[in-house]
């Protein structure tokens, strides 16, 4: 047989799409060649190919080998394809059986010497290959990432002869149904931090609602703190999130890690990344920082230092949990369900009202400073506070405050009441249904209608109060929101006063 079919896949966003590699052996001068849109990595196969079936011991034929990757329009990128070209050559030539290639897909880069060698988007491809019903061979150090799908079929292999043995019923691949421990106790605990009573209620009713929240205050008053903590007091991950949030993380350049499965990511990018960074790119989109958060917190350090630019980018993916990459030769869409939580110093210096007297900024300056970050964007950050100076005698008392597991627990059956009511986190709350859930009473409306006037908040901020109150009301386990609930939502408004 001349001709042998094997299936692999390629990446596409968050989608796996099939790929027939085609591999096509005639008479002529020995050749080798790779048709069907493959980038420069897809090329160079052809030599770590011919390298490691010649130390495999198998014969490399000396004939016009052409191979096809299909669909055409589709590009070919990274060394996946490797494994299903070898095989597609084995099995044309006649050295492998090819009557069992149609059961599985296959993926993985191949060394030199034929050893098998990691992929990016292992979760992915198996998503895929368990919907089509298909066994998925791939290297043994992505197994248990792609066995995290508990409907696939995945066979761990180290070396390409393993495969080859596999497929010809000599020595059968052992099924890897290896799982993962939970472990939550890897972050930071709440209990370390020092005062700030204040900072820790409000990362409280973000972690219960969903919310977005910003810090504002002087150097070294913990804000950094505070955030590396937020992950620690949120919800444990259901399946479906702890999934999307590992395939997500699988499509990255450092991959998935098992020992992180249904662990919250805390992504925390310098001020210096690109607005590409933050939202994903390239000439093939890849995801960015705010999708590589997914179900998890993205803290943004020093918030003005930021290029304006890039925080815009922001706005879109805060409202709707999704972002599209939009390029000249293709179109991705990444989920971007993340939390955001950012920090920025209350003027250029750090130091503006602080009882030291040590800031000299002008207020030219800091507005300026303040003015990096435009109001569409704060308008859309539910909570704003501002993060003082801890107080000397707190500082020379013992860290005694409330552990992050008492705080969870709190905040776990917030989270309850609001899925049980409606479904959904509170900040995920449409106009229409906050109008059904989120409705004050008569104090509270006063409350409330009294602030819109005061602080001239927008229809945007209007909307968020609620759900602010919203989340507080069902951390106290009420029913009805209160006045003081509502009271209590507006005062996280921070930014919206006039300095």
């Amino acid at each position: 047989m001349s001709l042998a079919v094997v299936y692999s896949r390629a990446l596409v966003g968050m989608e796996a799409p099939l790929v027939t590699v085609e591999a096509h052996l005639a008479n002529g001068l020995p050749s080798f060649t790779i048709v069907g849109l493959p980038e420069a990595e897809v090329k160079e196969a052809k030599d770590r190919v011919r390298a490691a079936l010649q130390n495999a011991r198998f014969d490399f034929p000396a004939r016009r080998i052409t191979v096809n990757l299909a669909p055409a329009d589709l590009p070919k990128e990274s060394g996946r394809f490797d494994l299903p070209i070898a095989l597609g050559i084995l099995a044309a030539s006649g050295q492998l059986p090819a009557d069992r290639l149609a059961e599985c897909e296959f993926a993985g880069e191949l060394a030199l010497t034929g050893d098998l060698r990691p992929i990016r988007g292992a979760l992915a491809m198996a998503l895929s290959a368990a919907r089509e019903r298909r066994a998925f061979v791939l290297p043994e150090t992505n197994a248990c990432e792609a066995a995290l799908v508990e409907d696939a079929t995945v066979y761990p292999a180290r070396s390409l002869l393993e495969v080859c043995a596999h497929l010809a019923g000599r020595a059968p691949l052992v099924r890897c149904t290896e799982r993962p421990l939970v472990n939550g106790s890897h972050h930071p605990d709440m209990g370390e931090v020092k005062g700030q009573a204040h900072a820790k209620r409000a990362l409280e009713i973000a972690a219960a609602g969903g919310h977005s929240l910003i810090m504002v205050g002087p150097p070294g008053t913990g804000k950094t703190m505070l955030a590396a903590r937020l992950p620690g007091i949120l919800p444990p991950m259901t399946q479906e999130e702890a999934l999307a949030s590992a395939a997500m993380q699988s499509l990255g350049s450092a991959g998935f890690d098992v020992a992180n499965w249904k662990r919250r990511p805390f992504r925390a990018p310098h001020h210096t990344a690109s607005g590409v960074a933050l939202v994903g790119g390239g000439s093939q989109p890849r995801p960015g920082e705010i999708s590589m958060a997914m179900h998890g917190v993205l803290f943004l350090d020093e918030l003005p230092e930021f290029g304006r630019k890039v925080l815009e980018v922001l706005r879109e993916p805060l409202e709707s949990g999704r972002i599209s990459v939009s390029r000249a030769a293709r179109q991705a869409e990444f989920p971007a369900e993340f939390q955001l939580v950012a920090a920025m110093n209350p003027c250029p210096c750090g130091y503006l009202g602080h009882h030291n007297g040590r800031c000299h900024c002008t207020p030219d300056q800091v507005a300026r400073y303040r003015g990096r970050i435009s109001g569409p964007l704060l308008d859309r950050i539910d909570l704003q506070i501002e993060v003082p100076a801890v107080p000397q005698e707190d500082l020379a008392r013992r860290a005694e405050g409330e552990t992050s597991t008492a705080i969870r627990a709190r905040v776990t059956a917030a989270r309850a009441r609001q899925l049980e009511r409606q479904g959904k986190p509170n900040v995920a709350l449409s106009t229409r249904e906050v109008d059904r859930h989120c409705a004050p009473d008569v104090h509270g409306a006063t409350v409330l209608k009294q602030a819109i006037s005061r602080l001239g908040l927008s229809a945007r901020a209007y909307h968020r109060v609620l759900k602010v109150a919203r989340t507080i009301a069902d951390l106290a386990g009420a029913q009805r929101l209160a006045g003081a609930h509502v009271a209590e939502a507006i005062q996280y408004r921070r930014l919206d006063r006039v300095p």
